[in-house]
């Protein structure tokens, strides 16, 4: 993803300008909407949306399965597994995993965890025929979940995750070929407007339907260059298309290359529409989000944080308060995957899954009676009922208890709200619009970017950041759940308690240095945590 540059954001949101936002869950009384730059809800009332995406659902991506080259696109993954148990088991295998890796337990279980929304990644192939027909049995897909969300109070964002041809010209869409064939096709381009227009007939109306996010991370890397001008014409047509039959919901639009290139937004396409980013593994400061607060105050539109996550607890909690102290809503990606410390739910491998893995360059590295009882034990393996939860997840991206908070994770409100510092900044590209001094743990071997743990593993010593503070200077740390300061500790570089003290906080707690030192991180005390 593309690393934010040093932009000096003046808009930060001053204590009177902060506003309350309406709790969950969601509201079905009218639809969500834009509105001076904001989202609001049927009720008018401001909303911070808080949502998950549902991956690998209607659109299976390798990673999700542990799977490497040769098994990454939909397709690959639907042909390896023909090829281990045959066509006929297959499809029956398909059937299944739809019915049991999103099921109303797991809607329960995101309402019950404090989020709004659900972002559905929905796959062209599964709702459309080749001759743009439409597949009734992906639709029930979708109308189930609609009626689960209903029941649980959840809104339900339309992805389009795989369009016709593909978008993106990488393994991510199920494209054919593994090139962006929707912007060279006119074939393809006219199923993809057939395709927003039948969703857009069947759920006009449809309050739970939180809105259209017409395509997910198109054009990322040279093609966003090559296809600009088709990209902005094509949304401009997929606009006049879905308001030929809704007036109502909600459109969104994704920037190109991975949802962070905004040059093609120059002006307002439809007053009810939100401009959409994505982000990963970067510096989780102002500077990287500067151009979508501008976009936001120069167009008048609302935007959102659609995708998210594959990172460490720290990060976690510390780049969606950002965008919570900017008034982005966001959702977190994904919910469900095999093996995984960075989603709420992780998968339990079953045994012999390393087999099929390894079958990805050798399909004789496991028998087919082998394959088809190691694909029958994943269908019981994937409902939720059977996996193991990942609360500290869940606690990061809330605030709600996190395990840990890194000393670069202070609140981004500006000198005098968030912290109070005496001494001068360090390290280059991390939170430069903030006069605090970060630095590395140790020095030597130091990387350009500490922020890529895509599998959430542990910092080493040489990725670690602290915090240099010096007598009385202090951070302020923002968290929904009370702190004990008895119970709390402050590390230093070393690992040991600093010399500091502790005091709660409106929004959370402060940590005051009592002589100069160095903190890397907050480990919270106190009931619920």
């Amino acid at each position: 993803m593309k690393r934010g540059g040093k932009i000096t954001v003046t808009n930060a949101p001053t204590p009177t300008e902060r506003r309350r936002f309406a709790p969950r869950p969601a509201d079905f009384s009218g639809f969500v909407r834009a509105q001076n730059a904001r989202l609001v809800d049927g009720t008018g009332r401001p909303l911070l949306l808080r949502g998950v995406g549902l991956g690998n659902w209607m659109l299976p991506e390798g990673y999700m399965w542990r799977f490497g080259p040769g098994a990454e696109s939909p397709r690959q993954i639907e042909s390896l597994v023909t090829q281990l148990i045959g066509e006929d088991a297959a499809d029956a295998f398909w059937e299944e995993f739809r019915d049991s890796f999103i099921t109303e337990s797991d809607i329960r279980e995101i309402a019950a965890s404090g989020f709004d929304h659900v972002r559905l990644p929905i796959n062209a192939r599964v709702i459309q025929d080749e001759d743009g027909a439409p597949i009734e049995a992906g639709y029930a897909m979708i109308d189930r979940l609609i009626d689960w969300c209903r029941g649980h109070r959840l809104w339900v964002l339309l992805d389009l995750h795989g369009a016709p041809g593909g978008q993106t010209g990488t393994n991510i869409d199920d494209s054919p070929h593994g090139i962006p064939e929707l912007f060279m096709s006119d074939r393809y381009r006219l199923l993809t407007i057939q395709l927003w227009e039948e969703l857009a007939k069947r759920y006009a109306g449809e309050t739970v339907v939180l809105g259209y996010d017409l395509l997910n991370e198109p054009l990322p890397n040279e093609w966003q260059y090559r296809y600009a001008g088709e990209l902005a014409a094509l949304y401009q047509d997929l606009t006049a298309a879905i308001r030929m039959h809704d007036p109502d919901h909600l459109i969104m639009y994704e920037g190109s290359h991975w949802g962070t290139n905004w040059d093609m937004f120059t002006e307002v396409w439809d007053d009810n529409s939100c401009l959409q980013f994505h982000k990963y593994w970067s510096a989780p400061d102002a500077g990287s989000i500067a151009a979508f607060l501008e976009a936001r105050d120069r167009l008048g539109l609302p935007i959102y944080m659609g995708e998210g996550g594959e990172n460490t607890l720290e990060w976690i909690y510390t780049a969606f308060r950002m965008y919570e102290t900017y008034e982005i809503g966001w959702n977190f990606w994904p919910w469900k995957k095999l093996a995984t410390v960075t989603s709420p739910v992780s998968v339990v491998p079953p045994a012999g899954w390393g087999k099929v893995v390894a079958a990805i360059d050798d399909v004789d590295a496991i028998s087919r009676p082998e394959a088809q009882r190691v694909f029958d034990d994943l269908l019981a393996a994937i409902r939720i009922e059977n996996c193991e939860s990942r609360a500290d997840v869940v606690a990061a991206l809330l605030a709600e208890g996190p395990a840990v908070l890194p000393s670069w994770g202070f609140g981004y409100r500006g000198a005098g709200e968030s912290y109070g510092t005496a001494v001068s900044p360090t390290v280059p590209g991390i939170r430069d619009g903030d006069h605090v001094a970060i630095n590395w743990r140790q020095p030597g071997d130091n990387p350009t970017n500490p922020f890529e743990q895509s599998d959430g593993r542990p910092y080493h010593p040489a990725e670690e950041l602290v915090v240099e503070l010096d007598t009385d200077d202090w951070l302020e740390f923002e968290v929904a759940t009370r702190v004990d300061p008895a119970t709390t500790r402050v590390l230093d570089r070393s690992g040991k308690d600093a010399p500091v003290r502790i005091h709660t906080s409106e929004r959370g707690l402060r940590v005051v240095a009592t002589t100069r030192t160095a903190i890397s991180r907050v480990i919270p005390g106190g009931a619920g945590w």
